[in-house]
Order: structure tokens, then C-alpha cells, then sequence
């Protein structure tokens, strides 16, 4: 038996018949659907193989490369942080002296 089928292989391929064996209509119309799922899966994978292969190739323009991956934090984000670290640094009286 192949290792590696492909939809002809399917096609051709023939079982012996026993005394009280499956009906070789129902195996051949079953087959039939095996083929054409095969052949549309063989399909697949050769069209993703070729736009993986031409991603590689193609260099991300650079307005792409320079996306951040995080949102940018709004001022007052900024502002909130530095405030704790103001915080966690100086302790809680941080401020214009009284």
C-alpha cells in the first residue's frame, strides 16, 4: 500500500472481493466523494503554500514594521503613572511643600 496518496491513486486503487464483501457500487460512489474532497484539499494546500512563499519573499513595507503592538496610553494614563512611581519613590507626600 502507497504512503502518500493522491486522488489518481485513490481512483485506481482496487479491493479483493470476499464471500461476503462490502457492494463495490457503494465503495466507488464513496471513493468518488474521497477524490474530490482530496483533490480540493491538494488545492488548498498548494494555494497557501504559494502566498506563504511569496509572504516570505515580499519585505513589510515600513509604516507596517513600525505599528505598535499596544495601544498608545492616553496623557492622562501617563500622567496616573508617573504619579504612582512619584508614589512608590518619594513616598505619599509628593507635592509643593506646605
Amino acid at each position: 500500500m502507497q504512503t502518500e496518496l493522491t486522488a489518481e491513486a485513490i481512483y485506481k486503487q482496487e479491493f479483493k472481493t470476499a464471500l461476503r464483501g462490502y457492494s463495490q457500487e457503494e465503495v466507488d460512489q464513496f471513493l468518488d466523494v474521497v477524490i474530490r474532497d482530496y483533490e480540493k484539499m491538494t488545492k488548498e494546500i498548494e494555494r497557501l503554500q504559494k502566498e506563504n512563499d511569496s509572504l516570505r519573499r515580499e519585505p513589510l513595507p515600513v509604516a507596517e514594521r513600525a505599528k505598535p503592538t499596544q495601544p498608545v496610553a492616553s496623557n492622562y494614563d501617563m500622567l496616573r503613572r508617573i504619579s504612582n512611581l512619584e508614589k512608590a519613590v518619594f513616598g505619599k507626600q509628593v507635592g509643593p511643600s506646605e
